[in-house]
């Protein structure tokens, strides 16, 4: 199944379906119950990882046409808080919900299933300049506006060679509570730690003169169409939009390229918790991209409706299975083989009603 490009995903509505769904059913647990193997499944959250999570549910539609799965974006946030309120049956984020929020979830107790990781790219629009480099403190004072031109000195001493133009940096974040920018902000505090001073957060307050944009996508179309603009997404909607992508250095002093092959490296060298979380940001290595970003999908241990669980694990395996396969095509590392093992493990720590 061809992914839909992340500029048509921009023109058309949030929410994408998957397969023929009957009205009414848009909402978890709106729909009827499932009966003799069929499913109706909803869920919402991160964009960073959509174009995969499209690609792998059309994939599952084909193999099991009586299971309908409808993912809707609106950021992680979004999927955090609409799994909290159990009104999907299961969520997408690229970040981990707080300790003091778990016990809101009506659900009960959930298990993070880590799915693909991929490159959060730093993303900009300059006119004849290829390759930029950039280190991140100088990302960090050009996205808190400290450095507000691109022939500023700091960007320069790392581009020898390269003419940067007297123009102004135009700087694009997102307007909805995301993990894409929680993982930017927290590779920042953790590569930056004296030049960045903003924090990090599914949201945090940027300075007033910057743009805004819904989603990645919306993020990459800003970028694409303002000229001299700069801002993170997602390495899928990078390549979809044929936006130019700078090389950021490593914990080992290397510029590397975003890359599957570079997140995988920085992947392989973190720890997965026993609750398979894992951070590969500024992970060490000389091939690791810095900005390497995890995303799961978060579950309820506790399956109360028997078709809806049972289509839960069934979807589940195939993403640890056929999905895995379907990763590099879409633009996604797929999990190295430990973390994978993990959690095939964990699918059956699921308990589905008789």
């Amino acid at each position: 199944m061809k992914r839909i490009s992340a500029s048509l995903r921009w023109l058309v509505p949030t929410i994408l379906i998957v397969g023929l769904v009957t009205s009414g059913a848009a909402v978890a647990g709106a729909g009827a119950p499932a009966q003799g193997g069929s499913a109706t499944l909803n869920a919402s959250g991160a964009t960073f990882p959509q174009p995969y999570y499209e690609e792998v549910i059309g994939a599952f539609k084909e193999k099991d046409p009586d299971v309908t799965i409808n993912y809707a974006g609106g950021g992680s946030g979004k999927g955090r808080q609409d799994f909290s309120d159990q009104v999907v049956d299961f969520a997408g984020t690229d970040g981990l919900f707080k300790p003091e929020d778990t016990a809101n979830i009506k659900g009960g107790a959930f298990l993070y299933f880590p799915t693909v990781a991929a490159p959060v790219t730093v993303s900009y629009n300059l006119k004849g300049v290829k390759g930029l480099k950039l280190s991140a403190d100088t990302l960090a004072q050009i996205f808190q506006r400290q450095i507000t031109t691109w022939n500023d000195p700091a960007i320069t001493a790392e581009n020898k060679g390269k003419k940067l133009p007297n123009e102004q940096i135009t700087v694009v974040h997102r307007a909805d509570s995301s993990g894409t920018t929680e993982n930017f902000t927290k590779y920042l505090t953790a590569a930056a730690p004296t030049a960045w001073t903003l924090g990090s957060g599914s949201t945090v307050s940027w300075p007033d003169d910057t743009q805004a944009g819904q989603g990645n996508s919306g993020v990459g179309q800003a970028v694409k169409s303002t000229a001299g603009a700069i801002g993170y997404v997602d390495f899928a909607d990078a390549k979809a939009l044929k936006l130019q992508t700078a090389s950021i250095k490593n914990k080992d002093g290397k510029y590397v390229a975003p890359s599957t092959k570079a997140t995988s490296a920085a992947v392989s060298k973190t720890q997965v918790a026993d609750n398979l979380t894992y951070n590969p940001l500024d992970a060490a290595g000389t091939g690791a991209y810095p900005i390497a970003a995890p995303t799961w999908l978060v579950v309820y241990k506790n399956q109360t409706d028997k078709g809806k669980g049972e289509a839960i694990k069934s979807f589940l395996n195939f993403v640890y299975g056929e999905g895995q396969k379907i990763a590099p095509s879409a633009d996604y590392a797929p999990l190295p083989k430990n973390l994978l093992d993990k959690a095939k493990a964990q699918v059956k720590q699921i308990t589905v009603a008789t």
